[in-house]
């Protein structure tokens, strides 16, 4: 369990919008670790964890690009079934109730990784399975 910084962008829903994201942090040389796009109508969201956030920060800025910044957690899983199921209930067991959440892994990959968000009254919890 790794702690990190989650940004949020919100964007309107046009071809573009989040190439627009990836283009501000790759030309500041800021490596994307994980995504989640969303969008319902004419507005969307995009959820991203980063390298370093600093930099990503300074690159948003810079764009003009307007983002919330939150505390989040990324956790490696093997990639088999139940994993999620086991690592989300244990955080459950702690009390920890989850805001957003967002996984991958590569097919065939050994590990698969979670990023998740929590209310701030929550615990800290660890869990890994």
């Amino acid at each position: 369990m790794a702690k990190t910084k989650q940004f949020m962008i919100a964007i309107d829903n046009h071809p573009g919008a989040v190439a627009a994201i990836a283009r501000a942090l790759g030309d500041a040389k800021v490596n994307i670790l994980s995504l989640l796009g969303t969008a319902q109508g004419a507005a969307g969201s995009v959820q991203f964890i980063v390298d370093d956030a600093r930099r990503a920060k300074k690159a948003l800025d810079a764009a003009r690009i307007a983002y919330q910044e939150t505390p989040a957690e990324s956790c490696d899983l093997p990639n088999k079934p139940g994993a999620l199921a086991q690592c989300l209930d244990k955080l459950a067991a702690k009390g920890v109730n989850l805001n957003s959440i967002h996984a991958t892994a590569a097919k065939g990959g050994k590990k698969a990784v979670i990023v998740y968000t929590a209310e701030a009254t929550a615990k800290t919890a660890t869990a890994t399975a």
